[in-house]
């Protein structure tokens, strides 16, 4: 039996984490200022201040942001989560449509952008559709081959008792994929709002990844640490909440 991880070993794991980046972040600054004169990576210390300075303007860019990649993962994965079981549990489905996702799935999303603007504008809908069809691809892909590892053996137990094919996918097919959603789902957070900050600042006025690339262009590079600070921020919070809701879905796991 898998013996669970002191609480106070993780919070110490986060801590250790935190100062171990925070010092490679200083002595890396430091390094560029001694040996290369240039104080393009300004210090932690620095930036946090900055962060600070900048806290009431960064807020409404960070929930723009915030907004747009929330409802792209909802998106992407309510879409993406009843296709792969159809096509992992249907044979003819399965045929049909795994050439599709062959030919689809490693074309880099973000080559859409401009097709998108043109259809769709400059506002949040083609940001949208851009950050869902990344998400949309990750979790179809990963839950399609959870499903078909699902155990054939599960399967037959429960008709054997009667189980309906709902009761199949309730007890059995849906509990054993849910990992496997998580797992991509977090794995495509990182994605997404790599794509989604490379759509704010190629097009809008609005988001983090433009008021990134904002301060870039005005050559602020301690507003433009902050800016990274707070999408990083986003990351973050948002692979936590993952964590934590899929503790209390699987908590057979």
């Amino acid at each position: 039996m898998k013996r669970r991880t002191p609480a106070w070993l993780r919070i110490g794991g986060y801590v250790f984490a935190v100062a171990f980046i925070i010092a490679g972040w200083w002595i890396t600054a430091e390094l560029l200022v001694a040996f290369a004169h240039t104080n393009v990576l300004p210090t932690p210390l620095e930036t946090f201040n900055v962060l600070l300075a900048y806290a009431d303007a960064l807020v409404p860019f960070f929930w723009t942001s915030a907004y747009r990649v929330a409802l792209s993962l909802v998106i992407g994965t309510a879409l993406a989560v009843p296709i792969a079981h159809l096509c992992a549990r249907s044979r003819t489905l399965d045929a049909l449509f795994a050439p599709v996702l062959y030919l689809l799935y490693p074309i880099p999303k973000v080559v859409l952008l401009p097709i998108l603007l043109v259809l769709l504008g400059l506002a949040d809908a083609p940001k949208i559709v851009l950050v869902s069809l990344t998400v949309f691809f990750q979790v179809l892909v990963a839950v399609r081959d959870a499903v078909k590892a699902v155990p054939e053996s599960s399967v037959l137990a429960i008709r054997s008792l009667g189980g309906s094919r709902f009761d199949e996918y309730r007890h059995v097919v849906v509990p054993a994929t849910m990992p496997a959603v998580f797992t991509s789902l977090r794995i495509g957070v990182g994605t997404a709002i790599a794509v989604l900050f490379i759509a704010e600042a190629m097009a809008g006025s609005t988001g983090l990844g433009y008021f990134i690339m904002q301060s870039w262009s005005m050559v602020n590079y301690p507003r433009m640490f902050a800016g990274i600070m707070a999408m990083a921020l986003l990351g973050l919070v948002l692979y936590a909440v993952f964590d934590v809701v899929e503790r209390l879905i699987t908590r057979w796991k």
